[in-house]
């Protein structure tokens, strides 16, 4: 990244969009057809085969609800097992799951401080969770960080999505959040990101998640929101529970002019295995990842397990340790090694490093945003 000085001008004034920023070069780490190597046998069962592909690259795993499922465990050990959740550190290792973005989701109706005070209490949680496991967990707030982990044999824990409620409609709280650790926030459920879209407060904090480098996650947002935070956002966005409307007409799946247009700028939907979204079977599943692969592009789709949210699984699927049997059922539909590889671990990664590089380009040339919410949206 030569002189990011002779890229860099003067920011736009709230309301227009900015100049673009150059893209990261890809490392050694990204899963580029060009030089991929195989890693699994062609004429092994397909079962064995997905075994191979995933301990070469795991899955980075787009959702999980375990930090509010463990406030209700008086007690619980995720090194040795824990059977009152899907998700413990014995099956990550089976499941050949080596990065997690744990939600921090509220329950509906909290707004205000209470969202607020509830956010940073799971962000306590799951500090205190990652530390009290270290020889399964770690947490990572950088690309770099979460491929440090995984060469540690650790799952890299990353904090986010949050609700946008826990900002309280204030900069200084997002930036707080992000030093507390926060890198994904929900875009939806406020004033200023709604039905309508996105307001010039909502496009401010876009900006202001750029430059600290918070993914924006627009699962749940409006068609108009999802639309005006693609086109302001420089580091690509995320749906962190989203399947293809076109299959099944759930309001968070995604209609296919929306995938379009998410794959056009570089963003990520990640297929969410629920039965609710993707229906009751594996195959059901692939059908979806199929879909978002086809309308948005190899390089836009991932993978959220969704465990401990409460959401019913399809069969073969009921928790952490289950992905080697939906990468056998992609195998045997005909995925090739390098799209897997993007699927599982690639694609993730490169948006994380997007939002790492679009921070730091955007450090250079905004201050820390003082925008009020009564200021711009009146």
């Amino acid at each position: 990244m030569a002189d990011l000085q002779d890229e860099l001008h003067t920011t736009a004034e709230v309301g227009e969009l900015d100049p673009p920023l150059p893209l990261p070069e890809p490392d050694d780490d990204s899963a580029a057809e060009g030089d991929f190597s195989p890693v699994s046998d062609p004429d092994a069962a397909p079962l064995d085969r997905a075994h191979a592909i995933l301990a070469a690259h795991p899955v980075a795993d787009g959702y999980s609800g375990l930090p509010w499922a463990l406030r209700h465990l008086p007690w619980y050990d995720l090194e040795l097992g824990e059977s009152t959740v899907d998700t413990d550190v014995p099956r990550m290792r089976r499941g050949h799951v080596a990065a997690l973005f744990w939600a921090l989701h509220l329950p509906e109706g909290l707004t205000g401080d209470r969202a607020v005070g509830a956010t940073l209490e799971q962000l306590d949680l799951v500090k205190t969770v990652a530390r009290s496991h270290p020889e399964g967990l770690r947490l990572a707030g950088t690309a770099g960080q979460v491929t440090d982990a995984r060469n540690c044999g650790r799952v890299a824990v990353v904090l986010g999505p949050a609700s946008a409620a826990a900002l309280d409609d204030s900069l200084g709280i997002l930036r707080v959040l992000h030093s507390l650790g926060l890198r994904v926030l929900t875009l939806a459920g406020t004033s200023w990101a709604s039905e309508a879209g996105l307001t010039r407060f909502g496009e401010e904090v876009v900006r202001e998640m750029n430059r600290l480098g918070v993914l924006a996650d627009l699962s749940g947002a409006s068609a108009a929101t999802v639309h005006r935070a693609v086109r302001i956002s420089k580091a690509p966005a995320l749906c962190t529970r989203s399947a293809a409307r076109a299959l099944r007409p759930h309001p968070a799946n995604l209609p296919d002019e929306t995938l379009a247009e998410l794959g056009a700028a570089g963003g990520l939907c990640l297929v969410p295995l629920t039965a609710e979204q993707t229906g009751p079977s594996v195959r059901d599943v692939a059908d979806h990842l199929d879909h978002v692969r086809a309308v948005a592009g190899p390089e836009s789709v991932g993978l959220s397990g969704t465990y401990d949210s409460g959401s019913a699984h399809p069969q073969e699927l009921g928790d952490a340790s289950c992905y080697p049997n939906l990468i056998a059922e992609l195998l045997h539909r005909g995925w090739t090694e390098p799209d897997l590889a993007l699927l599982t671990w690639g694609n993730v990664q490169r948006v994380l490093r997007s939002a790492d590089f679009t921070a730091k380009a955007a450090q250079q040339r905004r201050e820390p945003s003082t925008a009020r919410i009564a200021e711009l949206d009146g």
